[in-house]
């Protein structure tokens, strides 16, 4: 049979999972153990941090999307994570992306670290300097986000993972930003992907979940094991939302996208506007790069304006555009991430990075992107 396009897997995501009602919809089932018939005769699930019938269908579609073995599910996008580098031996080293989110960067240096795990930093749209640091002595994961948070840098990731691969290197992409109809990081040879689940997985900014999708049945048996050990799992009401926010992804994404790409080359014209990080732009260093590998730019923009003591009044002015951190949902938002997504930065990286008071970061949304340019003509 001829695989089905991820627009068909999507929109019936959780489809065909109760014979015994015929229900279109995965049932939600909010229940902590599952009765056995008798000693030594199990339905396949016995207690919910282990697996939930609800949570098993939105990983086996994460799976399925993104061409996994398997996927996991759990409570927000930083526990996956963390499940992640505790598969990495004590006293590893982690080459990372330098600009990345900055609830990573904090996970890396207050917890990670704590259990012998160092992140050395590098700008890994800088194939060369990435291929340097992956030389580095115990060196033994690359972190790479397939678009950075927040500059939006683009990384040459089959360059990047083949050099990982040649020093024996794990390959975990945090594709966030992308999602499996933009980019599918195991096509590419990735051993781990990671994503913040509450972004466009879900969609709707009400829900909070992470996940992690493997490559190979080894990383599945270590993944599955730590899962269940440490029990950060998603619960059951929360994995129905994210399966309900998968069926519209492929259509909210290319909505979004088509919004972003107008935003910025509107704001790129714009007089008050000093620079547009929008990777869909033709003049982004990254531009050529990212349409090689991906399907599409994404939705994500951050620019800096002229006069940085403007932001306040610009994130106060705004009305359609809603002053908040999160991402990926249906609403358009605007942050600043030198004081909130990236506050745990120390300054003097924020100001090498490009992280300034200027930075405004735009999250699109599907409105009518007409009532978006208007909005921000209106405060810029």
């Amino acid at each position: 049979m001829t695989p089905l396009a991820i627009e068909t897997q999507l929109a019936q995501a959780g489809c065909r999972r109760d014979p015994h009602t015929g229900a279109l919809s995965v049932p939600i089932y909010q229940t902590s153990a599952f009765a056995h018939e008798a000693l030594g005769h199990s339905t396949g699930f016995d207690y919910s941090r282990t697996s939930n019938p609800t949570r098993l269908a939105l990983e086996e579609t994460l799976a399925a999307v993104e061409g996994g073995h398997r996927g996991f599910a759990f409570a927000s996008g930083l526990a996956a994570i963390d499940a992640v580098l505790r598969l990495l031996p004590a006293g590893s080293r982690v080459v990372a992306t330098a600009d990345l989110y900055g609830g990573t960067f904090r996970l890396f240096e207050q917890t990670a670290r704590a259990y012998g795990i160092e992140a050395l930093y590098v700008d890994t749209s800088d194939t060369e300097a990435t291929r340097r640091a992956l030389r580095e002595p115990g060196v033994r994961a690359l972190f790479v986000e397939s678009l950075t948070n927040p500059l939006l840098k683009v990384a040459d990731l089959p360059a990047l993972l083949e050099a990982a691969r040649e020093g024996g290197a794990t390959t975990i992409v945090d594709n966030t930003f992308l999602t499996p109809c933009l980019l599918r990081p195991l096509d590419l040879d990735a051993d781990l992907i990671v994503y913040s689940a509450t972004k466009y997985l879900a969609g709707h900014n009400d829900v909070v979940a992470g996940a992690v999708i493997t490559r190979t049945p080894a990383w599945s048996e270590r993944l599955a094991f730590q899962q269940n050990a440490v029990g950060a799992v998603l619960g059951p009401q929360d994995a129905w939302l994210v399966l309900r926010g998968l069926k519209t992804l492929p259509l909210r994404l290319r909505q979004q996208g088509e919004n972003a790409r107008r935003l910025a080359e509107w704001l790129a014209q714009h007089p008050r506007v000093k620079r547009v990080h929008y990777p869909g732009l033709p003049g982004h260093p990254g531009h050529a790069t990212l349409a090689r590998q991906a399907a599409g730019f994404g939705a994500m923009i951050a620019f800096e304006v002229a006069d940085a003591g403007r932001v306040p009044a610009i994130l106060k002015g705004v009305r359609v555009f809603l002053f908040a951190e999160s991402l990926g949902g249906v609403e358009s938002l605007i942050t600043l991430p030198r004081e909130q997504t990236h506050a745990d930065l120390p300054a003097d990286t924020l100001d090498r990075l490009g992280i300034g008071p200027g930075l405004l970061r735009l999250s699109i949304g599907i409105e009518d992107v007409n009532d978006l340019i208007r909005d921000l003509e209106n405060v810029l």
